[in-house]
C-alpha cells in the first residue's frame, strides 16, 4: 500500500492542516458538537481512531484524530519528542482549530501525552481519557518495582541504540510494526492484512521509524537527565479534571497492576474501565470501547 493513500485514507471525515507550536499538523475531522481530541500512540497514526470517528460523530461529538508530531502527515522534526513540547502541540492544535477546550484522547504514548497537557496545560482540557497508560509518575514507579513490567517493556531497550532500531521496524515493508501490535493484543482477528498494510505503510514513509522511535529514546534517557526529572516533579500537580481511564484486562505491554494507582494523582471524578483486550481496546473491541467513552462523556458536568 502506498504511504500517502494510507494516511490520507478517504472516509466521511475531512483532512485538514494546523499549524500549531512552530509545526505543522495533520487531523481528520468529523462531526458537530462538543470537541473530542484522539491522541494515537505507538506504532500508529490517526487511522487507528477510524471506528471512533464515525461512532462519537453519530453520538453528537466533534471527533478530531490527529497525527502526533513525527508521525503520518504531521511534520517530523528533528526534535521536541518530550512531553512538555507534545502537550504544547496538543494545547496549540486545540486553540488553532477555534476551540477553548476539548476532551482529550489519548492511547499508549498518546495517553502519557493527555496526562502531560491536563497538568502542564489544562486550560485546554475538559476531561481525560487514557488509553492504555498509567499516569506518567505510577509508570515510572511500576518499571522501577515490577519486574514483569520492565520486561514487558523491554522491546524499548533496543530503540536506545543508533539507526539499528530504524532498520528492524523498517526491514520488510515494515513486518515488526505488525508483529508487535499483533503479540500486543489479544484478539489479532481485528489485525487483518488491509490494516496491517495501512499501518506498515504509513510508518515506514521516512522518517517516521526513527521520530517514532525518538519518543522512546527520550523516554529512557530522561529518567538521569534534569529535563526528565522536572517534568516528573511537575507531574506530581493533581489532575483537576474528570479522567476516564480505559485498559485492556490482558494487555500483556502496558500490565493492568501498573495501572493501579493512577486515581491518586486525579482531584477530580475519576472512574476506570477495564475491557476484556490486550493493549488496543480501540481496535480489539471497538463497539465496547466507544460506547464506554460516550456513556462517559454523556455524564460530564
Amino acid at each position: 500500500m502506498d504511504a500517502d493513500a494510507a494516511i490520507s485514507a478517504a472516509g466521511p471525515w475531512t483532512h485538514r492542516d494546523v499549524a500549531a507550536n512552530g509545526a505543522r499538523f495533520h487531523v481528520a475531522d468529523l462531526g458537530e458538537g462538543p470537541p473530542v481530541l484522539l491522541l494515537h500512540g505507538f506504532p500508529t497514526f490517526w487511522w487507528t481512531w477510524r471506528q471512533q470517528l464515525v461512532g462519537l460523530a453519530d453520538a453528537g461529538y466533534r471527533a478530531i484524530a490527529m497525527d502526533l508530531r513525527g508521525y503520518g502527515a504531521s511534520d517530523h522534526p528533528p526534535e521536541g519528542y518530550d512531553p512538555r513540547t507534545l502537550s504544547a502541540d496538543v494545547a496549540g492544535v486545540v486553540r488553532c482549530l477555534g476551540l477553548s477546550d476539548a476532551v482529550i484522547v489519548g492511547h499508549g504514548w498518546g495517553g502519557l501525552v493527555a496526562w502531560a497537557t491536563a497538568v502542564l496545560r489544562p486550560e485546554v482540557v475538559r476531561g481525560l481519557v487514557p488509553v492504555s497508560m498509567p499516569h506518567p509518575r505510577q509508570l515510572r514507579r511500576s518499571v522501577l518495582r515490577d519486574s514483569r513490567q520492565r520486561s514487558a517493556l523491554g522491546y524499548a531497550v533496543g530503540f536506545q541504540l543508533p539507526f539499528l532500531p530504524e532498520r528492524s521496524l523498517t526491514a520488510n515493508d515494515g513486518q515488526r510494526i505488525v508483529d508487535l501490535m499483533s503479540s500486543w493484543s489479544v484478539d489479532r482477528s481485528w489485525l487483518t492484512d488491509d490494516v496491517g498494510a495501512a499501518f506498515r505503510a504509513a510508518f515506514c514513509r521516512w522518517p517516521t521509524a526513527h521520530t517514532a522511535v525518538e519518543y522512546h529514546r527520550w523516554g529512557a534517557r530522561s529518567s538521569i537527565r534534569p529535563d526528565g526529572l522536572t517534568f516528573m516533579s511537575l507531574m506530581e500537580a493533581p489532575v483537576q479534571r474528570p479522567v476516564l481511564q480505559v485498559h485492556g484486562r490482558d494487555d500483556p505491554m502496558m500490565l493492568p497492576t501498573s495501572v493501579d494507582g493512577s486515581d491518586s494523582y486525579v482531584r477530580a471524578p475519576y472512574e476506570r474501565v477495564d475491557l476484556a483486550t490486550g493493549h488496543f481496546p480501540h481496535e480489539e473491541a471497538p463497539e465496547e470501547f466507544t460506547a464506554a467513552l460516550t456513556d462517559w462523556l454523556a455524564r460530564l458536568p
